[in-house]
């Protein structure tokens, strides 16, 4: 088992080039097997999602090939199945949207429940909702899900909740429906937006995308195409927060800015300096900072996936800051794992509040999930001493190179084996307290 090991760092400096957003590209990925040709797909990040989504291909018939240039030839011509095995589909969270895009091709989907992140029960009953009411049956067994529909028909379907996740797969499915389909309480995710542009691209007739209304007339037929991921708002985000850990200056290069919109007021109010291109965002920061409060919220609100790096960022404020999580409520296993590092930080319902200028020291900590690992990342260059961080696949699921990023920097970050000795030490650990 391989853990990362951060020193406290002194400023960082320097520019990142940011990679293509993971999330539109879970969906790009499975939205190409709706297409009646070759798919060519620009930017799509490397990261663990993608390993398991080839795999899920091979199974299937569908053909995913990496070019040397780093574009995705996606061929979903030959696809003779649409049973997505169990293991593989509980292994990452978007394994649901292959429902919608299967679906129309093949009158029956089988899908395992989707994994992914370990913070939280991502319920799929929005999904279920929606695909119920373009006319499919689902049966539900131990490890799985069968969905089924002789023919998809569009229909009026009212979101109980803002979901950017059911909202792209009522989407998929109401691609090749026959007739209209209305989504009202859509979500206006970027990511919305990125699907919808791609499958318009390939002959997708989609109207409204990034409103909270979004028109579907249904296609017989798309065709191939080429098309590029949006860049990743959640990860440029996090890496304009590590300005702000010790001072410094970093540029995210190759993001649009107006997707970091909620991001970028939260880190001028709390004493950060932003200067803002047309794909460039510089943060400058002395590290001094105030403290401040958040509520996380759909989009265009502050993003849950930014909640975890701003706490270990605002544990380096003066003052009390409140976070309190309205997306996900139970989102804060990343707390006790700052706690570990000397942070004082009390979770009250739905509310981290967070003591700042504590100062932290580094010890064992776990990251439970991909942006949980970013708040550990910051907080150990923070940390006086040594931080060692396990559970780095979730990082990996993430970030296609996060040590490599981190370095460029100026951080002090490095990969490394468990020794014998280290494996005694966190099995000891683990006896005594949760890590």
């Amino acid at each position: 088992m391989d853990y990362i090991q951060v020193q406290a760092s002194g400023p960082l400096h320097g520019s990142v080039p940011i990679q293509g957003s993971k999330n539109s590209s879970l969906a790009l990925l499975a939205a190409s097997c709706l297409a009646d040709a070759e798919v060519t797909l620009e930017g799509i990040p490397n990261i663990y999602d993608f390993r398991v989504i080839r795999q899920i291909g091979k199974d299937i018939g569908l053909s995913i090939e990496r070019l040397p240039s780093g574009l995705m030839k996606i061929d979903p011509r030959y696809i003779h199945s649409a049973t997505i095995d169990p293991g593989k589909a509980s292994a990452y969270r978007a394994s649901y949207y292959f429902i919608g895009a299967l679906l129309a091709k093949f009158g029956k989907v089988t899908v395992g429940f989707p994994g992914g992140d370990d913070f939280v029960s991502r319920p799929i009953d929005q999904h279920i909702k929606a695909l119920r009411t373009l006319g499919a049956e689902i049966t539900f067994f131990n490890d799985h899900y069968v969905v089924e529909a002789k023919q998809l028909q569009g229909a009026d379907i009212y979101f109980d909740m803002i979901t950017s996740g059911a909202t792209i797969n009522a989407m998929l499915a109401a691609v090749r429906a026959n007739g209209r389909t209305r989504l009202f309480n859509a979500a206006m995710d970027p990511e919305v937006v990125d699907t919808a542009n791609f499958l318009n691209q390939l002959g997708a007739r989609i109207v409204g995308a990034g409103t909270d209304k979004i028109r579907i007339e249904g296609v017989p037929y798309l065709s191939g195409g080429t098309y590029g991921v949006i860049p990743d708002r959640l990860i440029a985000g996090a890496f304009l927060m590590a300005a702000g850990i010790r001072g410094g200056s970093i540029t995210v290069n190759h993001v649009i800015p107006e997707h970091l919109g909620s991001c970028l007021a939260k880190l001028r109010e709390i004493g950060m300096e932003l200067e803002v291109g047309d794909q460039s965002i510089t943060a400058h920061s002395t590290g001094r900072l105030r403290a401040t409060r958040i509520r996380t919220g759909m989009y265009p609100g502050f993003a849950t996936d930014l909640q975890q790096p701003m706490t270990a960022l605002l544990t380096q404020a003066g003052g009390k800051s409140i976070i309190t999580e309205r997306v996900y409520p139970k989102r804060f296993a990343h707390v006790h794992q700052l706690a570990r590092l000397g942070a004082e930080v009390e979770i009250r319902k739905e509310s981290a509040y967070i003591k700042g200028g504590v100062p932290l020291i580094g010890n064992w900590v776990h990251a439970t999930d991909v942006r949980a690992g970013t708040s550990l990342l910051l907080a150990g260059m923070a940390a006086e001493g040594v931080t060692r961080i396990t559970g780095i696949e979730h990082v990996e699921r993430g970030y296609e190179d996060a040590i490599h990023l981190f370095q460029s920097l100026g951080a002090n970050v490095s990969r490394h084996s468990l020794t014998e000795a280290q494996q005694e030490e966190l099995a000891e650990i683990r006896g005594q307290a949760s890590l």
